[in-house]
């Protein structure tokens, strides 16, 4: 068994401080499509993923150009004036508008779980089709991640497409009441030592604070980059924090102090998932 750190694995020192910068919500509107790229390409953002059943898909995927993008996989549609329902057409995932549910507990109340695995899987192979050569996977608004039966899907999508996943902190199993950080490290399934909780969009005050004590290994943080106008504030109430997630990862002189000053090197899931796969097809 390697008992290096993912650190180590990478080629990296294990007293390196990595730092993954993901933007949620690629996809969900022309605001975030802008946003997301201009933290990725003139910013600190590292990666994105993409929401596909969202309506502003097929613009993001003119915008990538070879960009590190994996799929934010998508039970939910939390806004009321822009909405959108299930790939597959699934019931089950769909509430009395006929849109995916907007809360967390609405989705475990009333989906069929062989729903939501074969929505899962359609979001992800639809991205593939598309063209995204897909990093990781990860979870709008925790869906597949909170609830153990839930997570079981995520973990057997991320072993069927070989891709590395968000987990949240060691320090959370105790609290959601389920071990998943070893069972996803038991089926060869990378993820990041450390992962920083913004409790609400708006991620200046969490990141800030993470980057003042950053630990050793990896530690991903997520931002939600908007560019504001319109569109933006006719359908998202924390249209705010959206526009300072842009400015914080672009323009933002203490994020970029913060980082500088605690030595951390920026990567994303493109090297992780290399990785991965490489591990596993070595046996």
């Amino acid at each position: 068994m390697n008992h290096a750190s993912l650190a180590e694995r990478l080629g990296y020192r294990p007293d390196d401080r990595l730092l993954i910068v993901n933007c949620d919500d690629l996809g969900s509107s022309h605001a975030a499509n802008l946003g997301i790229f201009r933290a990725l390409r003139g910013g600190l953002a590292t990666t994105t993923t993409l929401m596909t059943p969202c309506p502003w898909v097929p613009e993001a995927v003119t915008m990538e150009n070879g960009d590190d993008i994996g799929v934010h996989l998508t039970l939910n549609a939390e806004w009321d004036t822009c909405r959108w329902g299930p790939l597959t057409g699934a019931g089950s995932l769909r509430d009395a508008e006929g849109y995916l549910p907007r809360t967390v507990l609405e989705t475990w109340e009333a989906a069929d779980p062989a729903d939501v695995h074969r929505e899962c899987r359609a979001q992800i192979r639809h991205a593939i089709q598309l063209g995204i050569d897909v990093t990781h996977l990860d979870s709008h608004m925790g869906t597949l991640q909170l609830r153990e039966d839930y997570f079981e899907i995520y973990l057997e999508l991320a072993v069927e497409f070989d891709l590395p996943l968000r987990l949240s902190g060691a320090e959370t199993e105790a609290m959601l009441g389920f071990e998943f950080r070893g069972p996803a490290a038991d089926a060869g399934v990378l993820f990041p030592d450390h992962f920083v909780f913004a409790p609400t969009v708006g991620s200046r005050q969490p990141a800030l604070a993470a980057l003042a004590s950053l630990p050793e290994g990896i530690t991903e943080m997520y931002v939600h980059p908007a560019v504001d106008g319109p569109e933006l504030r006719a359908f998202a109430p924390d249209w705010e924090g959206r526009t300072d997630d842009l400015l914080l990862v672009t323009e933002s002189s203490d994020f970029r102090e913060a980082v500088a000053a605690c030595g951390a090197k920026l990567v994303g899931y493109r090297e992780i998932r290399d990785l991965q796969r490489e591990t596993r097809a070595a046996g």
